[in-house]
């Protein structure tokens, strides 16, 4: 699915059409120029209404901007005259939302009623760092070492109404009067040192719930929609506990950094220090094809180590990934007949296998199979291993990332480290060569809600993981990740029907 207006909305961001060709500057204004469109036809419409634009100046940086401009709240009333009333509808995808917007006139009040619109507003961010929509956002170069941003709003409606609403004075008068907005955030920002943002959104940090409500929670079931509503998304912060992305107030949160910047993950034999391993992987394999092309699609890719800022190898080797759908929610996959865990186990392998298990009115799991040769005795991951789920829970670390997607997803989900042990239900399924860990995405509200904004868009998203067990003390240094994978524009349609026995596989 790509990301866009509908085929009904032009991209007027997009046009490479000279600005001179197509508009014509018809007046300056509270410092910004504005501009109508120039139509090469012989007869227009009483009551049509040409498209508008303001061109001005705001110094501010094209961030602070966008988020002033996605605000629907109460500071909107310092710097749009136009607004009455607004709020979100409803989330499309993570660049295209539904807005309710009244929009309230000064002009012939006692015959002009407010206008309600319901409108589609689309937005997408350049790799210049500008950002594009109803509203384009571009930064200049800076003077007097403050930044400046050209800042253009385009505008075309029909007000509908009768008599004074008929009249094409009055359409031109409105445009004008929302054009202006430009002019009024060029003013507060001017005008006021504090920084006008929108509150962040929260990310999948931390998402904890009480136990009653996980209870309460367990056996529903919860329906993925593709598109929805961000106002929904985070609905239950009393059950959770959200960290912004930048965060650093929860120290078990942190990555011990290495205390000798010597290391690099060569190979070690001391006791208690995992070391490097060499196998054939060719042996291997799941639904998922494996595949490192820079634009591959619906495939796993393996990331490097060092994007997620811990140094070193992995402990594990990632040999396969199965990507699998089933009517309810899959338990112990590793009962799958011939699955990678099945075939390390016949070649004397031990597999750590982790199966992400998303809800919904089709249940669907995402299974990573990390093998390796042997664990090595003492070591922190062999505690991990051999340890009670009390202590798996408090080490057991995710750390996400969105390489590729849209802003607002990008934000959900974040790139803080996440214990995931206290954030959503996880079960431990310990056999002689292998331990699955069962992670249950939907045990959270937060991280459900996150799940459904992703699922959205998922075709469209490069997403990164890592998994650690985190180290406590010096004597657990260093500490490396168990693995990491790369999820390239994921297919839901490609996922494989689980089979999955009742009996447990034969080690």
């Amino acid at each position: 699915m790509e990301n866009g207006p509908p085929d009904s909305v032009p991209d007027w961001t997009r046009d490479q059409l000279s600005p001179k060709k197509r508009w014509q500057l018809v007046k300056c204004q509270n410092g910004l120029r504005i501009f109508q469109e120039l139509l090469e036809v012989d007869y227009l419409p009483r009551r049509y209404s040409k498209a508008m634009k303001a061109v001005g100046v705001v110094e501010a940086t094209c961030e602070a901007i966008f988020e002033l401009v996605m605000s629907m709240e109460g500071t909107r009333f310092e710097w749009d005259c136009s607004f009455h009333y607004g709020c979100l509808v409803e989330e499309v995808d993570g660049h295209t939302a539904i807005l309710y917007h009244r929009m309230q006139q000064q002009w012939f009040p006692m015959f002009v009623w407010p206008r309600d619109l319901c409108y589609v507003r689309y937005w997408r961010r350049n790799d210049d760092g500008s950002y594009g929509g109803g509203f384009k956002i571009s930064p200049l170069k800076s003077r007097n070492g403050g930044p400046r941003t050209q800042v253009q709003h385009l505008m075309q409606i029909d007000l509908k109404g009768w008599f004074v609403g008929y009249l094409p004075l009055f359409q031109q008068h409105s445009l004008l009067q929302m054009l202006n907005t430009v002019a009024g955030m060029r003013e507060l920002f001017s005008q006021t040192d504090e920084i006008y943002t929108t509150p962040r959104i929260p990310i999948m940090v931390n998402m904890t719930s009480d136990s009653s409500f996980n209870k309460e929670q367990k056996g529903r079931e919860i329906n993925i929609q593709s598109s929805q509503s961000l106002s929904n998304v985070f609905n239950d912060s009393r059950h959770s506990i959200i960290l912004d992305e930048d965060t650093d107030e929860d120290e078990d949160n942190q990555i011990i950094e290495m205390e000798d910047e010597g290391n690099t993950g060569i190979i070690q034999t001391e006791v208690g220090v995992e070391t490097l391993d060499t196998f054939d992987t060719s042996c291997f394999s799941g639904n998922l094809h494996w595949d490192e092309g820079e634009n591959s699609r619906n495939c796993y890719q393996i990331p490097d180590g060092n994007n997620f800022k811990v140094r070193g190898n992995f402990l594990t080797k990632l040999v396969a990934v199965d990507w699998l759908k089933s009517t309810k929610r899959m338990d112990h996959v590793v009962r799958q007949p011939g699955c990678a865990a099945q075939v390390a186990s016949k070649k004397g392998l031990f597999s750590l296998v982790i199966n992400l298990q998303i809800p919904g009115s089709t249940h669907y799991s995402m299974v990573f199979y990390h093998v390796k040769k042997q664990v090595e005795p003492g070591s922190l991951l062999q505690r991990f291993v051999d340890g009670d789920d009390e202590f798996r829970n408090t080490r057991l670390k995710l750390i996400p990332s969105v390489p590729k997607g849209s802003w607002i997803v990008r934000q959900s989900v974040g790139s803080s480290p996440c214990l995931l042990g206290k954030a959503v239900d996880c079960t431990y399924i310990r056999g002689e060569k292998y331990l699955e860990i069962d992670v249950d995405i939907g045990s959270s509200t937060v991280a459900n809600g996150v799940l459904g904004l992703v699922f959205g868009v998922i075709t469209s998203l490069v997403v990164d993981m890592a998994f650690l067990i985190q180290a406590i003390g010096s004597d657990e240094l260093p500490e490396r990740l168990i693995g990491a994978v790369r999820i390239a524009h994921i297919e839901l349609s490609s996922a494989v029907l689980a089979d999955i026995p009742d009996t447990p596989p034969s080690e």
